[in-house]
């Protein structure tokens, strides 16, 4: 009987540790990002930066959410979240609510919505 074969597949589990330095999750304001999250780049990449995380600076020049990034990178959510959390702490990137804190609270705008129904009403 032989040994178990060990795989070497950089995108594994290991690779995943690696880029995290062994963090499972984000801390601090990282915390409460979630999918529709957007994220803006606030630098320029700097020589000797990791790789992702350099990625991440040149795709979020224009905003992309969380999950955007997430597909275009194809790392998990909890993954990409404690990198966004490195690029958060260091001021590199900006998260950005989808929804502007002007609404927050007020709902869907009801004339509008009515303005809406009217027209699909007269097609």
């Amino acid at each position: 009987m032989s040994a178990p074969r060990r795989s070497t597949d950089p995108s594994g589990l290991e690779r995943y540790y690696v880029l995290t330095g062994g963090r499972s999750g984000p801390g601090g304001s990282a915390s409460t990002l979630d999918v529709a999250t957007l994220i803006v780049s606030r630098a320029a990449v700097v020589p000797g930066m990791q790789y992702e995380h350099e990625e991440i600076i040149r795709r979020c020049r224009d905003a992309l959410s969380v999950a955007e990034l997430g597909a275009h990178l194809g790392l998990p959510f909890n993954i990409l979240a404690v990198l966004l959390a490195d690029l958060l702490d260091a001021g590199r990137v900006e998260a950005r609510n989808p929804i502007p804190a002007s609404g927050a609270g007020r709902g869907p705008d009801l004339a509008l919505l009515e303005e809406v129904l009217s027209g699909l009403r007269r097609l």
